[in-house]
């Protein structure tokens, strides 16, 4: 049979803060945590900023072997799972076969294996890490968060480009609704940081040339806008059945009651120009969540500050909408720390579900005028008081990828 699913625990890793509380509270400020790189000489790149996880420590949560053993994508995870832990109060059994791990990654370790490389060529084999080959498949995160917790359950990555962190919440809140496990660590993350990954968008042309002002460089929406800004991040959710929140006491954020995924097939890089497939993954996550547009409190749209996607997007949210598209607020946070691929549609969620509890709506930043297309009511720069049944959270991605969530009140 069929339950109702919550979230009851939220692991934030991100540039504007560490834990529920700090990014909460960042976010509310409209912290702009976009910079210009110092893990790596950019100078010769056109995009010279990003956003960084400043702080991190995995010595904090792993020990000294784990922590040899994994990279940085994999210790996103294995803390990020941990923190949402610790946030519900909640203690993965050892040996549980019904608790899943589901997590999505736009390009896993490669940063990893793109080191090793630079290692390969300076001193040949014997300086690569043995560890190489364990670390670079996108499997790897949820593998390691699924040993460092001892549970047996369905443990499932996907590559699904910047929707990987959406499309790996809406798969686990249908496993566990379904019955496929009880309970599950859902969400995204992503470490692309280093010369060759960031260069390879860099060629095409798809980040912000805005180096002169690192913190208004990713302007979602704005008539400015000139491309993303690439940004590293983790998110994990637990999610749980209703029955066993009632259960053990715990006090859910939200319920995520709808998840719709589609394809435009048509483009890697560009949005389909009528939003088409984009409006219908939102419908279809309204549809399953039994809620009709007008109903729509909040839209966390992708708004990844590129020219084609926002104003596409706008479309989009006009046509799953209607009318009630010039009444509904909408947000979007990468103004903030920039465009952790598969990552920040994880932590969007996460964001969406804390504003559903304190009924409010986190700041807009660097939206200045809005530009041809989006023509939308968004958020101001403020936090908004806003009370909220019911949220729509869009991720898009490369390859024609479009996921969208849906989120009640709990």
């Amino acid at each position: 049979m069929a339950s109702r699913v919550f979230i009851t625990g939220i692991g934030p890793i991100t540039p504007i803060g560490i834990g529920r509380a700090n990014v909460w509270n960042n976010a509310l400020a409209g912290t702009r945590a976009v910079q210009f790189i110092d893990r790596f000489d950019p100078s010769q790149f056109r995009s010279k900023v990003a956003g960084q996880v400043n702080g991190f420590d995995p010595a904090a949560l792993l020990d000294r072997k784990e922590a040899q053993r994994t990279d940085r994508f994999s210790q996103f995870a294995i803390a990020a799972a941990q923190l949402a832990f610790d946030d519900s109060g909640y203690t993965p059994k050892k040996g549980d076969g019904e608790f899943g791990v589901w997590i999505g990654s736009a390009l896993g370790g490669v940063v990893y294996a793109e080191r090793q490389y630079e290692a390969y060529l300076r001193q040949g084999l014997r300086a690569v890490h043995p560890m190489l080959a364990l670390s670079v498949f996108g499997a790897a995160s949820c593998c390691n968060v699924a040993i460092h917790f001892g549970v047996h359950g369905p443990s499932i990555s996907n590559s699904n480009s910047c929707a990987a962190g959406a499309v790996a919440i809406g798969d686990a809140f249908r496993a566990v609704r379904d019955g496929v496990c009880k309970a599950a660590i859902a969400g995204g993350v992503e470490s692309p940081l280093a010369p060759l990954t960031f260069g390879a968008f860099d060629i095409i042309r798809a980040m912000s040339t805005r180096n002169d002002d690192p913190a208004s460089a990713s302007r979602p929406f704005d008539a400015a806008r000139d491309g993303f800004v690439m940004a590293e991040a983790g998110c994990l959710l637990l999610l749980e059945r209703e029955e066993d929140v009632v259960a053990r006491g715990a006090v859910p954020y939200a319920e995520i009651a709808g998840y719709g995924l589609t394809n435009d097939g048509e483009h890697m890089t560009a949005p389909r120009p009528d939003g088409r497939e984009a409006t219908r993954a939102m419908t279809l996550a309204l549809r399953e969540a039994g809620a009709q547009p007008d109903e729509v409190d909040h839209v966390n749209a992708h708004g990844s500050s590129t020219p084609l996607n926002d104003s596409t997007e706008s479309l989009a949210i006009r046509a799953a909408l209607g009318a009630h598209a010039d009444s509904v607020l909408i947000s979007a946070i990468k103004g903030m720390m920039g465009h952790a691929l598969g990552a920040t549609g994880a932590v969007e969620v996460a964001l969406c579900a804390l504003g559903i509890k304190e009924s409010t709506v986190v700041p807009l930043v660097n939206l200045e005028t809005p530009g041809d297309g989006c023509d939308l009511s968004y958020a101001p720069s403020v936090p908004t008081p806003l009370k909220q049944h019911t949220v729509l959270s869009n991720s898009f991605g490369f390859g024609g990828l479009n996921a969208a969530l849906v989120l009640r009140a709990a």
